[in-house]
């Protein structure tokens, strides 16, 4: 029996991870935030995104790969950051860049991962993007961005729509806690997940080694937040300028979602615009990111990244169709390690990647250029 016959979705993984992973991890990894209303809205209005099946074009071999940032991909997919990877699953870091070294696509880590550049960078291949969160002591900055750029990440992602915690109510009430402990109501949890439980005890807790590591300040802190935030401040336009000054690598801005910030950011040196509202984890009051997606194209010239809500290989071509030049997923290829370890990962591109070529030979299109030809045009 193969993986596609068992798994032949993400949805599938995801029921299966949900199974071996232990409840309070769960609730960090699936919650949004407030009512989990924009999480929803994402789902429902990629969901409202038609195109159109074309007919009588013949056998073809739909050609997935695409040029981004001067580098050629054999997928327009990338895997997004994702902090405390390794609470999610025991050394999450290291397979996902092992993944993506081998699939030839780009891997974020994450500042607030729970591994180290130094080793994870090993591991990433040519493709390895590094994810800030901005520390307010210029030092620390400099001194991250030297250590990421001598473990081989070659590529710089500005978060900017994480300005403060958000509540994360869900995540609160499932008990997690900074730096994560097994309390005894988390210990029986993770005794009903063997698996887990096992990796956990070979990797030992994660932390948050990177930001610890300029810091020895372990007071306690809410549930929602972290050691990093004592450390990262809410950047303006001038942390922009200075970073892009200090940074000689392509710099991804992300957190992107109005037509004006994508033009100032065209205008003030960002290699590329990633429209993302964090899969409705800091701010439940927002538009899906599929509606905000064709303001942010018509407004820069930038290459665009999107984000938020992508739960197969159709939605991946819906967002390329709206204007998108690369997508990233962080949950999804999550829910693979949890479902099957590291082998989970790369099933997550396949079912990408035989979902887009099935769709793509249902709409007639051969090549990913094309696809904006697809959409319905509404009167």
């Amino acid at each position: 029996m193969t993986l596609h016959s068992r798994y032949p979705a993400i949805s599938d993984l995801k029921a299966r991870a949900r199974r071996r992973i232990p409840h309070f991890v769960w609730e960090y990894l699936d919650s949004a935030t407030g009512i989990e209303a924009t999480q929803a809205r994402n789902r429902a209005m990629l969901d409202q995104v038609m195109l159109d099946p074309s007919i009588l074009h013949g056998e073809f071999e739909p050609d997935l790969s695409t040029t981004f940032l001067g580098k050629t991909f054999p997928l327009p997919i990338g895997i997004a950051p994702v902090g405390m990877s390794g609470l999610i699953w025991p050394g999450a870091e290291q397979m996902l860049a092992r993944t993506a070294a081998t699939e030839n696509i780009p891997y974020t880590l994450s500042t607030v991962a729970s591994q180290l550049p130094e080793d994870v960078g090993p591991h990433a291949g040519e493709h390895a993007w590094f994810q800030l969160y901005p520390p307010r002591d210029p030092d620390i900055r400099d001194d991250i961005l030297k250590r990421a750029k001598a473990s081989g990440f070659t590529t710089l992602a500005l978060t900017v729509d994480v300005p403060v915690a958000s509540r994360r109510e869900r995540q609160t009430r499932g008990g997690l806690t900074n730096p994560p402990k097994l309390t005894p109501r988390l210990a029986m949890q993770a005794a009903q997940c063997p698996a887990w439980l096992n990796g956990i005890r070979k990797t030992g807790m994660p932390r948050l080694r990177l930001m610890e590591s300029y810091s020895e300040n372990r007071s306690a802190l809410p549930s929602n937040q972290h050691i990093g935030y004592l450390m990262r401040t809410s950047p303006d336009w001038d942390y922009f300028k200075a970073l892009r000054d200090v940074w000689d690598g392509p710099l991804i801005v992300k957190g992107v979602n109005r037509p004006d910030d994508a033009a100032r950011l065209t205008d003030e040196g960002a290699d590329a615009i990633w429209v993302s509202n964090h899969a409705g984890r800091q701010f439940d009051g927002g538009p899906a990111t599929i509606e905000t997606l064709p303001g942010v194209r018509a407004a820069t010239t930038l290459p665009v990244i999107f984000d938020s809500g992508i739960e197969g290989g159709l939605d991946v071509l819906r967002a390329l169709a709206l204007g998108a030049d690369f997508v990233m997923l962080g949950r999804a290829f999550h829910y693979g390690l949890g479902a099957l370890g590291e082998p989970g990962a790369a099933h997550v591109l396949d079912i990408l990647r035989q979902d887009m070529i099935s769709n793509m030979g249902q709409l007639g299109t051969k090549t990913l250029r094309f696809l904006p030809n697809c959409l319905r045009v509404t009167q």
